[in-house]
């Protein structure tokens, strides 16, 4: 699941031009601690409930009084791992979205996140990761899921990155073994490109880390 497709509804942008007091209302309404700060399509920061509060007058617009916001923000073609990665990392509620050209296009927030973090359980299942590099045209999880499971593991999970101006694309698959030299083997005979394995490594390790983050950050 990409970023793009995590973006909430609900949650829109404050203008630059929005005073404090607009601010603080959303945020209550919302029940947000952060909200994307936008002019028209170019996204200027996160604004954080203490940034507010810190206003010595609320009423002043955010443009009169912020002359530099954090920006954290993910782009549009990124994996739900790596939202995760950026609330455990900034300690926020809301993360912006940005297309290929740095435009602002949306937002997701924890509640939504949490509502559709059971399709990544898989992080904490032991295993291991590959990264195959193909064609979009040659793309068949059928034959990839059969491949695996023909070696007496399972693909516990996968998803696909596109690449800038190229037709190929990145699967990468979470498969529950750790050792996969059969697995890659039986990939080579079938001409997989393999661009990366991960077997009980740091990218498994932190995985499970931006994960417990994520889950001690919610319980907080």
């Amino acid at each position: 699941m990409r970023a793009v497709e995590l973006i909430s509804d609900i949650i829109p942008p404050l203008k630059f031009t929005e005073n404090g007091e607009r601010a603080m209302d959303w945020m209550n309404e919302l029940r947000v601690s952060h909200l994307p700060v936008v002019n028209g399509t170019e996204y200027v920061g996160l604004i954080s409930e203490n940034d507010l509060y810190d206003m010595p007058d609320p009423s002043e617009k955010l443009s009169d009084y912020f002359t530099v916001l954090p920006k954290p923000f993910i782009y549009g073609d990124r994996h739900v791992y790596e939202v995760m990665k950026i609330i455990a990392d900034h300690k926020i509620t809301v993360v912006p979205i940005l297309d290929e050209n740095n435009a602002y296009v949306g937002c997701t927030d924890l509640l939504y996140l949490m509502s559709q973090i059971t399709a990544v359980n898989s992080i904490k299942e032991p295993g291991s990761i590959v990264v195959l590099v193909m064609n979009k045209h040659d793309y068949s999880l059928t034959q990839i899921a059969r491949i695996v499971e023909e070696n007496n593991a399972k693909v516990l999970s996968s998803f696909i990155t596109s690449r800038e101006d190229t037709t190929e694309i990145e699967v990468t698959l979470k498969i529950n073994a750790d050792n996969i030299d059969r697995i890659l083997q039986t990939f080579n005979r079938y001409d997989y490109t393999i661009k990366a394995t991960f077997a009980k490594g740091n990218f498994q390790e932190d995985l499970k880390r931006r994960y417990d983050e994520l889950m001690n950050f919610l319980n907080m």
